[in-house]
Parts: structure tokens; C-alpha cells; sequence
């Protein structure tokens, strides 16, 4: 039977040659965007419209031949032989109105290059034969949220003047360069070596691993932590971006480095390591981490010292990780959101600040509360579950928690509440939270300070790390359907501003005139046995490694700049300033 039924397509080509093959009648439909294909895989869309309302929806995609692996985030995808792939609605996108339209972006991987041959939407074949109709919805039908989520911009991206791509590539090569604790034989930073070997907790818990914050080497586990959640948003929501650029692999190892460590740190239900290393005794040390051998102890909230913030963040981190990782290596995703759901009741359920607890924190990432890491881990935790339990929960921080209703001011280590804003409409489909984020995105776009070159200047502190920040945050608004075109125009426009509009680059190793003088310990060190000192923190002297990748802090408000190793406000990097950047970056890149 499987032979007769290759048969029958390759004669009705063969006899009539007038007629247009499936995969021909996809394209031409436009239900199949192959937009990026490489030697072995591709990035495409699947778009559908429904003529009638549906509470729910169900795809089956048919290939020509077996895939090596299939991936989607905005569908629940399953397979008995790799051919035929079923797609069932996601939990946020199941209800659709009369005439929506839905892209669903998916990542195909193959040995040779494979094709779609059929395409149904509820039992109804979408590429071949006349028009195309539906079978009455297949349930009740729910009325539709104004404005809900719908996919992509109505008009081509703009060109891009510069090599997204690279600036990818180069972007996770910076994390490399932080990370801590043994490092694995693809180590791809030759001037880096293992260090931090005997970081412990209080009973001598390894908590080797994890990422050094910026220029320094303490592990700050609540901005690690939010690196972490918006470094696996970008890698799910914009999956196309890395995959056309063939960095798939290599950020979700950038995440699983940080969610290893914090699965490892995670030593009880209510014990959980936050950060290593005093800030003080790090910081009275400039050198090679390889080289350090001060005193470096490890600090934990407990029952007894809670910290929702930091425990919540921690949440959304692994729960994120869990999406990224539910396909590819599907125990890891449970032990990930394993973690995440006793992370979350301990944050919930022993309310505080962690710098109350992790006093050292207070110094170098107080927190300014901990509402928007309850809502924020709570929605992750229902995206990765489907668990209408913590949408109820997430629904139920925004009523206690009355800021998170209001326009922020940013989007970063400390406030989630854009995000969470957006995630919850993404997840819900709601105006309310919609109308949250168009004001956010408006207010940044049209009113925010802006420098003399167009720069969104919202602090002194990492300006071009905001600049990221709210970039990934509006075009993942434009991606489900809010005022698309003017968002990604923004979006693109503030990264071209970081990658030589502004005057220069600010990406170390990438393009005009980039840093050559970063704040970082190690990157300014020679190489051994040669010492590292304070001279080398002083000097006028490029750094002898180019730490590829890193966004240095970035200008004033009035576009100045100086590459000055000693001034750590406009030229320090850190693992927080690249995530929001770097998913940014994929998100234009999954534009074409």
C-alpha cells in the first residue's frame, strides 16, 4: 500500500503535467513560507485562515520523505513516523474568530531537503483542488477578544545594513566567555579555562556552573536568572531567527549552562543558592578568574529568609527552559519544570525581598519588589503546563499586585512587568492585557527621552542594555498582531542604532569602530603565565582577547561615548545587557 501510494501522485505528474503538485499548490496558496533553508533543515511558516469561528483547531502536515526532527512552539506537535506531523492548537491560540488568519512558525530538520505534500486544517485539505472550506467549528463558540493575538507584520521588513547573522553567532559566543565552573570539551573560547572549582554551599553543596555576572566573577543568581527567561522567550517565540542563522544548538546550551546551575542550586524545597561570591572581596580582585582564590561563599534564602523574587524568577527561568526543551529532550524539560513548580509555591508561600535574605545583594541588585516574578513565573509555569491553575494564579497577581496593571518604565532584571504584560496576552488572548502593552510600546516609541541620533535613553546605567530590552519587547507585540509594522520598524531602528547607526558599533568584535576596551576582568588579561593585575584595568591598551559579542553599556543621552576600560557605567558588559539585545536580534532576523 505505502508503494501504491507513492505511485499515484508521480503518474498524475507524469500525465498531467498541467496540474500542480501539492507542494506547488502550498507555495502558490501561500499556506507554506519556506523563508530560510539550509543544507540540513529549514525555517518555515504555516498559514491558515478560518473562515468560521473554532474553539479549537487540529493541522496534519504530510512530507515527502522522514525528517530528522520537527519543532514548533505554537502548537502541540506529534508523530508516529516522522512524515506525518499533527498539530493541535496551543492552549492561547485554540479559539479563533470568523477570517482569522494564523502563522505558525516551525523549524523542519532533514538529511535531504524535504517537502510538504498536504496540508489539512480540521480534516479539510488546504493546498490542493478548488476552494477551501471548513466543517462546522468544533465545538461552542466562545466570543473573541478584541484585538487578540494574530501573526506578523503586513508589509516586508525594511533591508537589514547589517549582519544580524553575526551579531547572533557573536552574541552567544559572549556567554561562553562567562561562564563558570568546568568547562566542556567544545569549549569555543581558547582564553578561557575552568575556575570557580570550589564553589560550595553552607553543608558543602557543589554549586559549580552558572554564569559570572558581568565584567566581575560573583554569580548573581536574580539577573542570571532573568537573562536566562528572556534568552529562552527569544529562543521559542523567534525560533526561525536562530535557526536561519544556524544557532539553534548553541543557544540552548546558553540556556540549559544556566538553568544546570540553578537546578543544582535548587538544594531543598524552600532552599535555594542566589548568589556566589562576595561582592566586595570580588571586586577588590582584578584578574584571570582562572586565578582566583579568595573566599567565596555561597548565599540561600530559606523559609526562614524567603525571597519571592528571586525564586519566582528562578521559576520562570526553568519553566521557560521547560517550552524550549519540550521536543528535543523532553525529560529535561520535566526535571526543568520540576523545579519550577516547587520554586514557585516557595516563592508564593513564603513572601519577601531576597536582599533581606542575601544581604550582600542589596549592593549590586536590590530588588524593588516581587509581584511582577509571582505573575511572571506563575504564567510561564501554565505556558509550559497547560495548567489553568496557574493562569488563575498569574490573572490573580495582577489583581493583588494593582502596579502591574500600569505602564512600566522598562523592561529588565528587576521589572518583568512588560513582559508579563505581553506574555499574558499572548497566553490569553485578552484587550486588557493587549492594551497594557500597546501603551508601553507607544510610550517607548513616541514619548521616551530620546538621544540627538534617536537613541531611547532610559537610564544611565546599560542604556543600550534598555534599548534591547524593549526592542525583544515590541517586536514579540508586533509578532501577535499589535500595531506590527510600527513596532518592528522601531525595533529595527534602535538596533540599528547599536550596531553603527549611532556613529560606531557597540557590539565588542562586530562591525565600525567597536569596543576594544571593555570593562571585564578577563578579557583585559594576557595570556599565562604572563600576571594580571590592576595595570591592566588601567591601561590605555586594547583588551589582549576580544570578548566577541558583548554590548557594552552604551552612551549618554547625548550620544557620547568613550571606549574607556576604567568607566564602568557606559562600558561594562554583563549577562543581562546581551539577552534582551541578542532575542531581539533573532526576533528581526525571524522577520525574513
Amino acid at each position: 500500500m505505502a508503494v501504491a501510494g507513492l505511485l499515484l501522485p508521480l503518474l498524475a505528474a507524469v500525465f498531467a503535467p498541467d496540474v500542480v503538485s501539492a507542494t506547488g499548490a502550498c507555495a502558490q496558496k501561500g499556506i507554506i513560507d519556506e523563508h530560510t533553508v539550509w543544507n540540513e533543515g529549514m525555517s518555515a511558516n504555516l498559514n491558515i485562515k478560518f473562515p468560521s469561528a473554532v474553539t479549537s483547531w487540529q493541522v496534519k502536515m504530510t512530507f515527502d520523505h522522514a525528517l530528522s526532527d520537527f519543532e514548533t512552539w505554537e502548537a502541540i506537535a506529534s508523530t508516529t513516523d516522522n512524515v506525518l506531523y499533527t498539530l493541535d492548537n496551543a492552549p492561547f491560540d485554540g479559539n479563533q474568530p470568523a477570517g482569522a488568519e494564523l502563522s505558525i512558525a516551525f523549524n523542519a530538520y532533514f538529511s535531504s531537503k524535504a517537502e510538504v505534500t498536504s496540508v489539512t486544517l480540521n480534516g479539510v485539505e488546504q493546498c490542493g483542488g478548488g476552494g477551501t472550506t471548513l466543517p462546522p467549528p468544533t465545538g461552542p463558540t466562545q466570543p473573541q477578544p478584541t484585538g487578540g493575538p494574530t501573526e506578523g507584520p503586513t508589509k516586508p521588513p525594511p533591508p537589514l545594513p547589517y549582519d544580524y547573522q553575526e551579531v547572533l553567532e557573536k552574541s552567544l559566543l559572549f556567554y561562553e566567555a562567562q561562564r563558570s565552573g568546568p568547562l566542556p570539551p567544545d569549549n569555543r573560547i581558547p582564553w578561557r579555562g575552568d575556575s570557580a572549582m570550589n564553589d560550595r554551599g553552607e553543608n558543602g553543596e557543589d554549586l559549580t556552573g552558572g554564569y559570572y555576572d558581568a565584567g566581575d566573577h560573583v554569580k548573581f543568581g536574580f539577573p542570571m536568572a532573568a537573562s536566562m527567561t528572556v534568552m529562552a522567550w527569544g529562543a521559542i517565540d523567534f525560533a526561525s531567527g536562530y535557526a536561519g542563522a544556524g544557532q539553534s544548538n548553541y543557544v540552548k546550551q546558553a540556556v540549559k549552562w544556566g538553568t544546570d546551575f540553578f537546578i543544582k542550586a535548587h538544594v531543598g524545597d524552600t532552599d535555594f543558592y542566589g548568589q556566589c561570591g562576595n561582592g566586595d572581596a570580588d571586586h577588590a580582585f582584578w584578574g584571570r578568574a582562572e586565578d582566583m582564590n579568595m573566599d567565596r561563599p555561597g548565599y540561600k534564602i530559606t523559609a526562614g529568609g524567603p525571597g519571592s523574587d528571586l525564586a519566582g524568577e528562578t521559576a520562570a527561568a526553568l519553566a521557560a527552559a521547560a517550552v524550549l526543551f519540550k521536543d528535543s529532550d523532553p525529560g529535561y524539560s520535566d526535571t526543568c519544570i520540576q523545579h519550577a513548580k516547587q520554586l514557585f509555591e516557595f516563592a508564593d508561600g513564603h513572601r519577601g525581598k531576597y536582599q533581606d535574605s542575601i544581604w550582600d545583594a542589596s549592593n549590586f541588585y536590590g530588588s524593588s519588589g516581587y509581584g511582577d516574578e509571582l505573575a511572571w513565573a506563575a504564567a510561564w509555569i501554565y505556558r509550559a503546563t497547560n495548567d489553568q491553575t496557574y493562569l488563575d494564579k498569574a490573572k490573580g497577581f495582577f489583581q493583588e499586585f494593582s502596579d502591574l496593571n500600569g505602564r512600566p518604565s522598562e523592561f529588565s532584571w528587576d521589572s518583568k512587568h512588560a513582559g508579563v504584560q505581553l506574555l499574558m496576552y499572548q497566553l490569553t488572548g485578552d484587550s486588557s492585557y493587549g492594551s497594557m502593552v500597546t501603551q508601553f510600546c507607544d510610550w517607548v516609541k513616541n514619548e521616551a527621552p530620546r538621544s540627538p541620533k534617536g537613541m531611547v535613553y532610559l537610564n544611565m546605567w546599560g542604556s543600550l542594555r534598555h534599548v534591547g530590552n524593549v526592542a525583544f519587547i515590541c517586536l514579540g507585540a508586533a509578532k501577535n498582531g499589535l500595531n506590527s509594522d510600527a513596532y518592528n520598524d522601531f525595533a529595527i531602528q534602535q538596533l540599528n542604532y547599536i550596531l553603527g547607526d549611532g556613529g560606531r558599533s557597540y557590539v565588542v568584535g562586530f562591525g565600525n569602530n567597536p569596543p576594544v576596551r571593555a570593562h571585564h576582568a578577563g578579557a583585559s588579561c594576557p595570556d599565562a603565565p604572563a600576571p594580571c593585575g590592576w595595570d591592566q584595568l588601567h591601561t590605555s591598551e586594547p583588551n589582549p582577547h576580544v570578548l566577541y559579542g558583548a554590548l557594552v553599556g552604551g552612551p549618554d543621552q547625548y550620544d557620547a561615548y568613550e571606549d574607556n576600560r576604567d568607566d564602568y557605567i557606559k562600558n561594562e558588559v554583563a549577562c543581562d545587557y546581551n539577552a534582551g539585545f541578542q532575542s531581539a536580534i533573532a526576533g528581526v532576523l525571524s522577520l525574513y
